[in-house]
């Protein structure tokens, strides 16, 4: 195994995860959600999505990556994953000038609420499924070390991320407004509900 060549390919790796980390998705806006009422959320959402992520992770390894690229099972999880997403947008919105929209809202634990945001949104999957399973088939040219060491990159950044966004969002709410919560909760229900419908109709057709 050659040491540098691992060594660039961890690297690869951390800046591909970080750039799709930060891009704005049902998991981050259940960190910003939960962040509002536990500056802590975000580490307890991670953990949601590590325990689906790493499993899928191993099933790819695994070669499930063919049966992701089937049409029908991308549109089944499109068009579940969507509504869901839709519901859960629609019912955030609703409730953008109630306070207490966290819980109303996102009524779950947020290890529950990382599980639900990251298994429900497609794209997640087919990231794994194409760019993913690309990193996944090269980590496992370096052997387990390669696989466990792509893992532990993969998640830190994650995990990284998602605690930063709820306690940077906790921290900031003292300076919110009752107009700058409802405009908060109101968008990021309407981007919930957005991604629904993009992903039911981008994996249908």
């Amino acid at each position: 195994m050659d040491p540098l060549a691992l060594a660039l390919f961890l690297l690869s790796v951390g800046f591909v995860s970080l750039t799709g980390v930060v891009m704005p998705g049902p998991v981050f806006a259940a960190a910003v959600v939960k962040g509002a009422k536990d500056r802590h959320a975000g580490a307890w959402i991670s953990l949601g999505h590590v325990l689906v992520e790493v499993p899928l992770i191993a099933a790819i390894a695994a070669g499930l990556y063919f049966v992701l690229s089937n049409h029908m099972v991308k549109v089944g999880i499109g068009v579940i994953g969507g509504l869901l997403l839709l519901y859960m947008g629609v019912r955030m919105f609703q409730m953008r000038n109630d306070e207490e929209v966290v819980e109303r809202a996102f009524p779950m634990h947020p290890v529950i609420a990382g599980l639900i945001t990251t298994a429900t949104n497609p794209y997640f999957v087919l990231w794994w499924a194409t760019v993913g399973a690309s990193f996944i088939i090269m980590a496992l040219g370096f052997g387990i070390v390669g696989i466990v060491a792509f893992i532990l990159i993969h998640e830190s950044c994650d995990v990284g991320w998602y605690y930063f966004v709820s306690y940077a969002t906790n921290r900031s709410k003292t300076f919110w407004t009752k107009r700058t919560h409802s405009y908060l909760f109101g968008a990021f229900g309407v981007l919930l509900a957005v991604f629904g419908v993009y992903f039911m109709l981008a994996f249908w057709f």
